[in-house]
């Protein structure tokens, strides 16, 4: 797909993590003939699909989809290792005359494709959307999505992957939703190992501030993303088309909004904005003014204030005492730190 500019044609689709990226880039690949191309780093590697929020294969609906799994979980996937591979789907998309739609949310990757790539942008044209939504809403439902996530076998899913000489800083292990879960697992391996009774209240604790800790570090995760749009966005060649995915969201949370309100308010909102941006951005229109863009979050003067405020909104001053004696308790060597996919 090429423009009168002889470039290629590119669309992007970036936002803060359960914001929808997986879901709007299908949703436009089927209207307009596209292959997904994954940018987040962690959803490379085989395994952990409940944990990373792979898309499912009902959920992809026929998309071709590339760069999710294939990668051996011990294995590291640097930025060098995306930009090789992201370049080569976007021109083997291209080849068969498809439209190449990149969405995740690492975007150190997706910068370091597009800004530091030889010649990227030189070949393609790109359309940048970005689906956003209020903290207060996006945080409700990044909680109720870590929830569904449990349900779903999260628990099961990380302790295949658990060791105790387990390195948090390689491979699959730096997503979130694995190091949280090393203290609930080393009980486990403790009382095992002596035969003895499980404590089933201190078992009870200790899931539950695992739990906590993902949502916790999901929602700085989200926020380090949003940093990273609103720092990209001021630069020149990153003009993003804001989308307002709120009130799809606060339905979702809501929990008695029927699924055809939900599905209406994602298509009103989201969709179709988006399929206007790109619609005109295909056909060589000028997309600026396009999207949905409603009541956009003033940026914070610093970095400093915004990780304060953002702290403070998302709930994210834990207790510590009480995450200290239950790692003691545990047996617990040393708080992991997580990884962001930023």
């Amino acid at each position: 797909m090429e423009g009168a500019t002889g470039k290629s044609k590119v669309v992007v689709v970036m936002g803060a993590t359960a914001t929808g990226k997986s879901k709007l880039a299908i949703d436009l690949a089927l209207r307009f003939g596209g292959e997904v191309i994954n940018s987040d780093k962690i959803q490379v590697h085989d395994g952990l699909d409940v944990v990373t929020n792979k898309v499912t294969d009902e959920e992809r609906a026929g998309v071709p989809h590339h760069l999710i799994g294939g990668v051996h979980p011990e294995v590291d996937y640097e930025v060098a290792d995306f930009c090789r591979d992201a370049a080569r789907a976007v021109g083997s998309v291209l080849a068969r005359g498809r439209l190449p739609i990149i969405a995740g949310g690492s975007n150190r990757y997706l910068e370091a494709l597009l800004d530091g790539e030889p010649g990227f942008r030189r070949r393609h044209e790109l359309c940048f959307l970005w689906v956003d939504a209020q903290l207060p809403v996006l945080r409700s439902y990044m909680h109720d999505r870590v929830d569904c996530m449990v349900e779903q076998g999260l628990v099961g899913e990380v302790r295949e992957l658990f060791r105790l000489d387990a390195d948090y800083s390689r491979g699959i292990r730096r997503s979130i939703g694995v190091p949280e879960m090393d203290a609930f697992f080393r009980h486990e391996a403790s009382k095992a190992l002596a035969g003895a009774d499980d404590d089933e209240e201190l078992r009870a604790r200790l899931l539950a501030a695992a739990i906590g800790e993902i949502k916790a570090n999901t929602c700085k995760l989200a926020h380090r993303q949003l940093l990273k749009i609103h720092r990209l966005r001021g630069l020149a060649g990153w003009s993003l088309h804001r989308l307002d995915v709120t009130r799809a969201l606060a339905l979702k949370v809501e929990r008695t909004s029927s699924k055809a309100a939900q599905h209406a308010a994602w298509d009103a909102d989201v969709v179709e904005p988006a399929a206007r941006v790109v619609e005109t951005f295909l056909h060589g229109g000028n997309v600026a003014g396009h999207g949905s863009g409603r009541d956009e979050q003033p940026m914070v003067g610093t970095t400093g204030a915004m990780e304060v405020a953002a702290e403070a909104r998302c709930g994210l001053r834990l207790a510590v005492e009480t995450a200290v004696a239950l790692a003691s308790r545990s047996g617990r060597g040393g708080f992991h730190g997580m990884e962001a996919a930023v």
